[in-house]
């Protein structure tokens, strides 16, 4: 794992880092991809770790007088998922945004990571390239802008140098005339790697399509165009027939490989499917249909101030050395302070240093939620964050939800209902279920069922769980 770990509080103090550790360095913004990188091996050789989310200002997203969105480093999925103008003006990406694993990741998980973890499946690629996006990588020496489409040259491989960092993230906002769709084909509904995703956006001139822009994930090295479905639509309008021919068109263009999720020529059949879907919810106007109202983000509504501004940059390091060797946080409102954990994730801190063994390790991978708390306000996989981020933070376990020896009303309902079964993954259920409480104090069955779709309960009794999120939530 890595060795230094530098929570900047200045974009100028990152690109310094860059340019003086180069390759042996990464950025950190929600580091659910980069974590688990390093874990397998993936990304070998890198020391240091550069910690971008006490930097204010980099999670903005906003639309300039030319009509152009932007989106800051440190926009997370959930950040879109819940931004009027992406929903109105970039569907496409809210829709993938949402899709993108689980609250908890989604809470961490930038569009930026997506774009430089650089993973043909990874959602949220796939619409920002038919939006047309481009990126702006910056360093020491300067800015440069570069069109998404000449970005990746291979799986997991991009044009961006060692010293760069992706500062802005920019795409025309759809315009009045224009109609886009996502459609993500997995292997389940939720934490899911794409078998198979297509963004298609459409221009219209009433019923005619002046243009048509097909962008196929997961099917190719890099994500493709559907060349030939997008010259066929144009000049078109949307009846049966054509619809049927544009997504032949698109099966065609796919280079899949077999892997572990679909064979190849599953996965060109689930093109034809996903092209044919898009435009046919595009054609009766239901594109927009399933996409929540108020989707449960297990963010709480005021964000505690310490998420999380630093008075100044904080170097961690190796005992013996100049960095700071100590972690100061709060968690369950008492202060704690840890030596040398600077190496781990949260998870191991809270257990082996702070003694809360409450929170617990399923797969170490971020998809069984068994480690969920509470960091800076957002409930988030404990096994995915750098320990060093802890430093200055607010963090809740399980073990703080009772007060005054009164169980949480979330706590008391798992007992009466009986969901606490083996109760392996009772504590990240208990968290997840007290955060969307805090979010959104009656929430329907479906809103509840999204909040705990980055929970995994091995003993199959969801019904129990459920159940026992209403009736905490009819007792408030």
């Amino acid at each position: 794992m890595w060795s230094n770990y530098l929570s900047a509080t200045h974009v100028e103090e990152v690109l310094q880092a860059l340019a003086h550790k180069g390759a042996a360095a990464r950025i950190v913004a929600g580091a659910t991809d980069l974590m688990l990188e390093m874990e397998r091996g993936v990304r070998q050789g890198i020391d240091t770790l550069i910690d971008i989310t006490r930097i204010p200002g980099l999670d903005d997203i906003y639309c300039d007088a030319d009509n152009c969105i932007h989106l800051g480093p440190l926009t997370t999925h959930n950040h879109c998922v819940a931004s009027p103008l992406i929903i109105e003006n970039a569907f496409p990406l809210a829709q993938a945004a949402w899709e993108v694993g689980s609250p908890q990741i989604r809470n961490r998980g930038t569009i930026a990571g997506n774009v430089i973890t650089a993973s043909p499946a990874n959602d949220t690629i796939t619409p920002l390239m038919a939006l047309n996006a481009s990126v702006v990588l910056s360093s020491s020496t300067g800015k440069r802008v570069v069109p998404l489409e000449e970005f990746y040259i291979g799986v997991r491989k991009t044009v961006m140098a060692p010293d760069e960092m992706l500062t802005d993230i920019h795409f025309p906002a759809m315009t009045p005339d224009q109609r886009g769709v996502f459609i993500k084909i997995g292997l389940r509904k939720a934490q899911a790697i794409a078998v198979v995703n297509a963004a298609i956006l459409l221009t219209l001139n009433g019923q005619r399509i002046e243009k048509a822009v097909i962008t196929l994930g997961a099917v190719a090295p890099t994500i493709i165009h559907a060349v030939e479905a997008e010259q066929f639509l144009e000049g078109k309008t949307l009846d049966d027939a054509v619809m049927q021919t544009a997504a032949s068109f698109a099966r065609a263009s796919a280079r899949p490989i077999d892997d572990v999720r679909g064979s190849a020529d599953y996965r060109r059949e689930m093109v034809r499917v996903a092209v044919l879907r898009g435009l046919r919810q595009i054609a009766a106007g239901r594109e927009r249909e399933g996409f929540p109202e108020q989707p449960p983000l297990l963010r709480l509504p005021t964000l505690p101030a310490a998420n999380s501004l630093l008075a100044h940059s904080i170097w961690h390091g190796e005992a013996g050395s100049s960095a700071e060797t100590s972690i100061h946080c709060r968690i369950n409102g008492k202060a704690y302070t840890f030596y040398n954990a600077q190496r781990k994730n949260l998870l191991r801190l809270l257990r082996e240093d702070a003694g809360l063994i409450g929170t617990k390790e399923g797969c170490a991978e971020g998809e069984c939620g068994a480690c969920t708390v509470i960091l800076d306000g957002m409930a988030v996989m404990s096994c995915l964050v750098p320990a060093p981020r802890a430093h200055g933070a607010e963090i809740l376990t399980v073990e703080g939800l009772s007060q005054a020896g009164v169980l949480h009303p979330v706590q008391k309902a798992f007992i009466e209902t009986g969901a606490v079964q083996c109760g392996y993954c009772t504590p990240g259920f208990v968290m997840s279920a007290a955060a969307l409480l805090q979010e959104i104090p009656h929430p329907s069955t479906n809103q509840i069922r999204y909040a705990l779709t980055g929970n995994l309960c091995r003993c199959t009794g969801y019904y129990k769980i459920i159940e026992a999120v209403e009736r905490a939530a009819s007792a408030a």
